[in-house]
C-alpha cells in the first residue's frame, strides 16, 4: 500500500511538471512572472526532496553524461565575462533548476511511467488550449490578452500581435494559439502528442476510444496552428521512423544500407535547406524568410563573431532591456526573445567552446535514443525478448526537438531542456531492470506496469 502511494504521488508531481513546463507561457500569462517564478521554484524544491527521500540505490552523480556537467559549469563560468551579470546569474539558476527536475524525474520514473504521465499531460495541455480557444471564440469574441496587461483603447488598436494570449481565429481555421499563446509552440505540443498517443495506442496502452480520440485531437492542433516549422519536424519524424522499423527488421548485422541511405537523406535535406528553401515554404504557405528568422540569424552571427570562443554570457531567455539584445532585433513590434536556433543561440551565449559542449549532448542522447528503439530487449543471459513499441517514443521524440532546434531555441529552455535532459540521463544509466524493456501492459495509476511476457496470469487484461 506505501509503494502503492508513493507511485501515485511520483505520477502526481510528473504530471504537473509536464505540464508547467509545456504550458509554461499559459502559467505565466495566469500568474505572472512573480507567480510563475515562485511556481518554478516550489516545483524543483518538491522534485528534490522527493528524489533524496526515494534514493535510488545505483544512483551516482558522475555516471551522468559529462556534457551536462560541462554545459552547466561553462554557463556559470560565463557569468565572470558576461555584459548583464544579473541576468546571467537568473539564466543559470533557472538552468541548474530544470536540470534538477529532469534528472529526478529521469531516476524516479521508469520508462513506462514517463510515457504515461507525459501522455496524461499532453492531454491536459491540448484539451484544455483547445477549449480556451473554443471559449474566447464563443463567448469573449475578441482577442485576448493576459490579464495583467492593461492598454487603452488607443494602445489596443497598435497592440502587436504577438502579445494576445488569444486571437480568436478557432472558427477561421487558425493559427490559434491554445494556452501557451503561440501557435508555433502549440503546434510542436501537438506533434509531440502526435507520437504520444500512436505510440500509446499501437502498444494497447489506453482503449482504442481514447487513442484515436487523442490522435485526432493532435491531428486537430497541427491542422488548426499551421506552423511551417512544425510540419517540417512532422516529416522528420515520420522519416525517421521509417528508418528505425527498418533498421528493426534488418537486425544488427545488416544495418550498413540503413545508415547509408540515412547518410544520402540527411545530405538531400541539408541540400534543399541551402539550395531550395524557398521553394519548400512556398508549397507551405510560408516566407523563404522564415517569419523574420533569417534576419534575426544574421544580427546573431554578427555578434557572435565579436566573441566567437566564450560568447556574450550565458541568459537563457533574452533580456529585452540589457545590451547587445535591446537593440538585436524586433519582430511583430515587440523585442525578439530568443534566436530562434538552438545552435546560433548557444554560439552566440557560450561561443564555439559551448558549442562543443553541446553538440555532444545531443549527438550522443540521440545516438543512445536511436539504439534503444531498433535493438530488441534482453532479459539478462536469455534470448532477446520481442521488440518493444514503446521503446520508440523517445527517439522520436529527440528527432521533434532536434529538427525544432533549428527554428527555435526551445530544446535550451523549459521543457526543452527538461526533456532533453531526461532523456539524456535515462539513457545514460537507467536503473530499470532489463525485462522493463518489453512492452508493457495498461494496468491502474497506482502500479508499476509490470511486461507482458513476465507477468503473472492473473495480471493479464
Amino acid at each position: 500500500m506505501a509503494n502503492s502511494k508513493t507511485r501515485l504521488g511520483v505520477s502526481a508531481y510528473a504530471i504537473v511538471v509536464f505540464v508547467f513546463t509545456l504550458a509554461s507561457n499559459g502559467v505565466r500569462n495566469l500568474l505572472g512572472w512573480p507567480g510563475f517564478i515562485a511556481a518554478a521554484i516550489v516545483l524543483a524544491a518538491v522534485g528534490g526532496i522527493m528524489f533524496l527521500k526515494m534514493r535510488p540505490e545505483r544512483f551516482r552523480w558522475y555516471r551522468l553524461p559529462s556534457p551536462i556537467y560541462l554545459f552547466l559549469a561553462l554557463a556559470a563560468c560565463s557569468i565572470l565575462w558576461s555584459q548583464y551579470r544579473l541576468e546571467s546569474v537568473l539564466g543559470v539558476v533557472a538552468q541548474l533548476l530544470t536540470t534538477l527536475v529532469a534528472v529526478a524525474l529521469a531516476f524516479i520514473l521508469t520508462w513506462h511511467e514517463t510515457l504515461r504521465t507525459l501522455g496524461t499531460a499532453l492531454r491536459y495541455v491540448i484539451g484544455l488550449s483547445l477549449l480556451f480557444e473554443l471559449w474566447v471564440s464563443l463567448f469573449v469574441q475578441h482577442p485576448v490578452l493576459p490579464w495583467w496587461i492593461e492598454l487603452t483603447a488607443t494602445q489596443e488598436e497598435k497592440t502587436p500581435k504577438l502579445l494576445y494570449w488569444s486571437r480568436d481565429l478557432l472558427f477561421d481555421g487558425g493559427p490559434i494559439q491554445g494556452l501557451v499563446g503561440s501557435s508555433t509552440l502549440f503546434g510542436f505540443i501537438g506533434l509531440i502528442g502526435l507520437i504520444i498517443f500512436a505510440i500509446q495506442l499501437r502498444a494497447r496502452l489506453i482503449t482504442r476510444f481514447a487513442g484515436w480520440f487523442w490522435v485526432a485531437m493532435s491531428l486537430a492542433t497541427l491542422a488548426l496552428t499551421r506552423s511551417a516549422t512544425v510540419t517540417v519536424a512532422l516529416v522528420a519524424v515520420v522519416i525517421a521512423l521509417a528508418f528505425a522499423l527498418w533498421a528493426r527488421r534488418s537486425g544488427p548485422v545488416g544495418r550498413l544500407p540503413v545508415y547509408i541511405t540515412g547518410a544520402v537523406v540527411l545530405a538531400a535535406i541539408a541540400g534543399i535547406a541551402l539550395f531550395a528553401r524557398s521553394w519548400v515554404f512556398s508549397l507551405l504557405g510560408k516566407s523563404s524568410d522564415l517569419t523574420g528568422r533569417v534576419d534575426t540569424w544574421e544580427g546573431v552571427i554578427a555578434l557572435a563573431q565579436q566573441r566567437p570562443w566564450f560568447g556574450w554570457g550565458w541568459i537563457s531567455y533574452w533580456a529585452p532591456w540589457v545590451e547587445p539584445y535591446k537593440s538585436l532585433d524586433v519582430q511583430g513590434g515587440i523585442p525578439v526573445m530568443s534566436a530562434h536556433n538552438a545552435w546560433l543561440d548557444v554560439w552566440l551565449q557560450l561561443g564555439i567552446v559551448g558549442l562543443l559542449l553541446f553538440v555532444p549532448l545531443v549527438a550522443l542522447t540521440l545516438w543512445r535514443v536511436w539504439f534503444r528503439a531498433v535493438d530488441q530487449p534482453r532479459r539478462g543471459y536469455g534470448p532477446p525478448l520481442p521488440y518493444a513499441t514503446s521503446a520508440l517514443w523517445p527517439f522520436l521524440l529527440m528527432v521533434a526537438l532536434v529538427v525544432q532546434s533549428f527554428a527555435e531555441s526551445r530544446i535550451l529552455i523549459e521543457s526543452g531542456w527538461l526533456l532533453l535532459i531526461m532523456l539524456a540521463a535515462k539513457s545514460r544509466f537507467d536503473f530499470e531492470l532489463p525485462s522493463l524493456d518489453a512492452e508493457p501492459q495498461r494496468m491502474p495509476w497506482r502500479q508499476v506496469p509490470i511486461p507482458r511476457e513476465i507477468a503473472p496470469a492473473t495480471t493479464a487484461r
